[in-house]
């Protein structure tokens, strides 16, 4: 195995040998227990970052959190040793592990969201580590928590601690817990996926933010994530893994430029899906026209004046950032949120705005694909009684024939029949996803919404998920309105583009059209936003902003 770099100076965390294992239940199966981590190695100097990369199920995370001695959900630590500042940190029981999280190791997690208690405020759990393990009193820690909200670039840092987690957008409360994690002044950070479920524009500013804090004190770093474009800009070594298993370790320069092994390759090129747009046809399959739509009884407009239209067989990207309307469209499109103003015509006949309203038809033809997949099943049912529901309410199929049909929608999504018997704790996240698309298909529809579909998937199973909804459309010759803030997504899928903002859709054509400049401004920082695999990409992003900015 490849040694990392040294500087001579002794590594701050040197892993050796690490295995983890977990034991499952299968239903009506006895207990076994799988390998997630099998015999991995690593070190990571002071003033570091590290970046670990892989599909998911690699045994990213899992090995990040070893760095605290932690293994969630009955994962457990069997072999190996974890050496923190020069001792074995399994080694130093309950009591030691304790006084190394939020001192020594902090953790930043992929939802901030779900991480702040959102009963408090954000400056009492900024400081809690700090006051807690004696590092600062109250004032000292809060005297530092604000210096850091500035570091962060974070709107009023005097007084955004007093603010609930719910009263800060999802990027600037990612930044807070940035600062949450280095306030206690720790030796290593582990940052797990900080800007996965971020959109492109908030996304740079995280991670602009995160690299300069990592430089600016010093802090050592283990970056996890499944987008190597992202991990290139932060890190100085990567490390990929694959099944739990070290694929290749090398400097960062070496990986993306030069990389040694097949699936590391893969990797790099993983977004080159050749799409071939199609020509406009005549007439609109779903046509929007002047929609307008508010929550809170019409007091927080959401939408303003949206006309988008679809063709027959045809992918329509709506791309922009969080709140500028993209998934409130779907939701009046499929009329659960009944617009106030316009129409929406679909197979040439006007859809009344109230989902109830709907007829059975109206309700089959338009199907739904939704981000999270976990969250989309019920978790107690079968693969096969999952896609077999949609087969009974609106076909009436049972027995043999719904058996069959169930038989050949899991070979349509490339999964295959044995696959029905499961449940959907025992299925990948790209085969999750590829349930809940058979599921959609079920209905036999005309139009499926998929909204943010591939997001939370690694760059390999969303590029099989795409590849597989383009080969669905060419076969069943079904529309696709595709919500999405991933511009190379939108690139790979769409025929024609609607960029939302604020609620209105700033820039509408086919994509040939809306990807040639001359862009308008918020069209231009998007594009401008998207990770490249090329080292110092960030800092000639940020520069180009800051030139912009200045020139206006």
């Amino acid at each position: 195995m490849a040694k990392a770099p040294s500087d001579g100076s002794g590594p701050l965390l040197d892993i050796r040998n690490l295995r983890i294992e977990a034991k499952i239940y299968p239903p009506g199966e006895a207990p076994r227990t799988i390998t997630l981590v099998h015999d991995v190695s690593l070190s990571l100097q002071k003033g570091k970052v590290l970046g670990l990369i892989g599909e998911s199920g690699a045994g990213k995370s899992t090995i990040g959190l070893s760095s605290m001695a932690y293994g969630r959900g009955g994962v457990k630590i069997t072999g190996g040793e974890i050496i923190l500042n020069g001792r074995d940190i399994r080694k130093g029981g309950t009591q030691g592990i304790r006084a190394l999280r939020g001192r020594e190791v902090c953790y930043v997690a992929q939802s901030a969201a779900a991480a702040f208690n959102p009963a408090h405020r954000l400056m009492d759990q900024v400081v809690e580590a700090s006051i807690l393990h004696g590092v600062a009193t109250r004032a000292e820690a809060e005297k530092r928590a604000v210096a850091l909200f500035k570091k962060l670039s974070l709107p009023d840092p005097e007084n955004i601690g007093q603010r609930f987690p719910h009263q800060v957008s999802g990027g600037q409360l990612q930044r807070v817990m940035t600062a949450m994690a280095l306030c206690s002044e720790p030796d290593l950070i582990v940052f797990d996926e900080p800007t996965t479920a971020l959109d492109v524009t908030t996304q740079i500013d995280v991670l602009a933010a995160i690299k300069e804090a990592i430089r600016d004190t010093g802090v050592a770093a283990l970056y996890i994530s499944h987008d190597l474009a992202v991990v290139a800009q932060v890190s100085d070594e990567i490390m990929v893994l694959r099944h739990g298993k070290l694929v290749e370790w090398g400097g960062t320069r070496q990986i993306i430029k030069e990389p040694r092994q097949e699936y590391t390759s893969a990797l790099v090129s993983v977004h080159e899906i050749e799409h071939v747009e199609k020509k406009p046809g005549a007439t609109p399959f779903l046509s929007v026209r002047n929609i307008t739509a508010a929550y809170g009884g019409g007091k927080i407009k959401v939408l303003e004046n949206v006309s988008v239209d679809i063709l027959p067989g045809q992918t329509l990207a709506v791309v922009g950032e969080s709140g500028s309307g993209k998934s409130t469209l779907a939701r009046a499109i499929t009329g659960l949120l009944p617009p106030e103003q316009g129409s929406i015509t679909f197979a040439g006949r006007t859809l009344s705005n109230r989902l109830a309203d709907r007829s059975r038809d109206d309700l089959r033809e338009l199907q739904m694909i939704y981000q999270m997949a976990d969250v989309a099943m019920n978790p107690r049912q079968t693969v096969g009684t999952i896609i077999g529901r949609p087969l009974e309410f609106y076909f009436g199929m049972g027995g043999t024939e719904r058996d069959k049909r169930i038989a050949e929608l899991l070979d349509k999504i490339e999964m295959g029949r044995a696959f029905a018997d499961r449940y959907p704790a025992e299925l990948s996240g790209g085969q999750k996803q590829r349930v809940c698309i058979a599921r959609a298909l079920a209905a036999k529809p005309r139009l499926i919404i998929c909204d943010e579909v591939t997001s939370a998937l690694d760059p390999l199973v969303a590029n099989g998920i795409l590849k597989l909804l383009l080969e669905l459309q060419a076969e069943e010759g079904v529309a696709y309105l595709f919500i999405t803030h991933d511009l190379a997504t939108v690139k790979s899928i769409a025929d024609s583009i609607a960029v939302m903002y604020r609620g209105e859709v700033v820039r509408y054509g086919p994509k040939s059209e809306v990807l040639k400049p001359p862009f308008d401004a918020y069209t231009d920082l998007l594009l401008s936003s998207v990770p490249e695999m090329e080292i110092g990409w960030l800092e000639k992003a940020i520069k180009g902003r800051r030139m912009e900015s200045a020139g206006n």
